[in-house]
C-alpha cells in the first residue's frame, strides 16, 4: 500500500532568497563574461550605461548617481574619453557646465555586445530546456518580473 502523497512543501522564503540572489549574480557573470568588455572597468561601464540610459550628465551628477567622489568620477571620463566612449560639449543652458554624452563608437559598442548576450541566452535556452522546460521558465520569469516593479 503506497502512502499518499504529501503535498509540496511551501519554499522558505529566506533560504529561496539567497538561492535566487545568488543565482541572478552567477548569471550575470555568465552573461557579462559573454561580450568581452575589453580593458573598460566595471565603473566606466556603469557610467556608460547610466549615460545611454538617462542621457547627458554632468560629471558631477554621473558622480552622485553613481556614489563617487567627484575626483574619482573624474579619472573614470577621463579614460572614457580618450577611448573615444564619451564627449564632452557645453551645456545649452549654462556655458559654464560640460554635459556628457556616449559617441556613436560607444551606443554601437553597447549595442554589439548586447547582441553577444542575447544570442548566447537563446542558444543557451534551445540547447540546455525543452520546450516544456521553456514554459517552465516563461513563468517564472513573469512572476520575477513581480520583484522587480517598484
Amino acid at each position: 500500500m503506497n502512502p499518499a502523497p504529501r503535498p509540496p512543501r511551501t519554499a522558505d522564503a529566506a533560504d529561496l532568497a539567497t538561492e535566487l540572489r545568488a543565482l541572478m549574480g552567477k548569471l550575470k557573470r555568465r552573461l557579462r563574461a559573454q561580450a568581452d568588455i575589453g580593458d573598460f572597468s566595471l565603473s566606466q561601464v556603469s557610467a556608460l550605461l547610466r549615460l545611454e540610459k538617462e542621457g547627458p550628465a554632468t560629471a558631477s551628477t554621473l558622480a552622485r548617481a553613481e556614489g563617487m567622489r567627484p575626483q574619482s568620477m573624474a579619472t573614470v571620463i577621463a579614460a572614457l574619453e580618450e577611448a573615444g566612449m564619451v564627449r564632452g560639449e557645453a551645456d545649452p543652458t549654462d556655458g559654464r557646465r560640460i554635459l556628457l554624452s556616449l559617441t556613436d563608437s560607444c551606443r554601437a559598442w553597447i549595442e554589439h555586445g548586447r547582441a553577444i548576450r542575447q544570442d548566447w541566452l537563446t542558444r543557451a535556452l534551445q540547447t540546455r530546456f525543452s520546450a516544456e522546460e521553456r514554459d517552465v521558465i516563461a513563468r517564472a520569469v513573469s512572476l520575477l518580473a513581480r520583484l522587480a516593479e517598484e
